[in-house]
């Protein structure tokens, strides 16, 4: 799939990783993550998915412009019976290459006090820096109630995707928005919503050509994807 001419948007359908090892940063850019679960990959053991999750997190905090941000989003998992904490595996990455945590969320996937026996009722949205301070004054909730609507059962929620785009549009002076492994494209619709120029790398073409189409629309102050 030949990426849009439009500089509003690009869609590469192809392997994340063989994409941005092929990356070099121009300058501007920030990411977000959220990579795929431990679920997804039939032919790794848990520790050998782990050292890909954090191989894969190093590799884009690496790819990020020194002033921008990487942000990134993941749900924990239950693997028979332990738990598998993402926020610790993406810090741990961070950490490695010297970048800052500068906050970390909770976004609800139920409602509080709601027990989940498949997975954890919330998703974890870090965000981190080599050189950014962000402004105290512009602090924003610990904790969101909910994801808002999602486009397809793995997919960033709206409320979610608005909200890291906001961040980067708001609070870094970068105007990119990197998605790999950006699935539908609700991260890219979320970067054009607020003004931000977007890049995905999605592998399936399908997935990938819905992440072309989908916009965030705004009627009646409520917020909605569509195509």
């Amino acid at each position: 799939m030949s990426p849009d001419p439009s500089p509003e948007r690009l869609v590469f359908c192809e392997d994340a990783l063989t994409w941005l090892n092929h990356y070099k940063d121009p300058g501007g850019t920030s990411f977000l993550g959220s990579l795929p679960d431990f679920s997804e990959f039939p032919g790794l053991s848990l520790s050998e998915w782990k050292q890909w999750f954090l191989t894969t997190s190093e590799l884009i905090l690496s790819k990020t412009s020194p002033e921008g941000v990487t942000i990134f989003f993941q749900s924990d998992i239950k693997h028979q019976g332990l738990w598998v904490d993402k926020a610790y595996l993406v810090q741990k990455a961070s950490e490695h290459l010297g970048h800052h945590l500068l906050w970390h969320k909770i976004f609800c996937r139920a409602p509080a006090g709601t027990v989940m026996f498949g997975r954890p009722s919330y998703s974890h949205m870090l965000c981190f820096s080599k050189t950014l301070i962000p402004d105290l004054k512009k602090s924003t909730a610990d904790v969101i109630p909910d994801l808002g609507e999602k486009t397809w059962v793995r997919g960033m929620g709206l409320e979610a995707s608005v909200f890291a785009a906001n961040f980067v549009a708001k609070q870094t002076t970068t105007r990119t928005l990197i998605n790999p492994f950006c699935g539908e494209g609700s991260v890219l619709a979320a970067a054009n919503y607020v003004g931000l120029r977007a890049i995905g790398i999605e592998r399936s073409p399908k997935r990938a050509k819905k992440a072309q189409e989908l916009k965030l629309f705004l009627k009646d102050k409520t917020k909605y994807f569509g195509t």
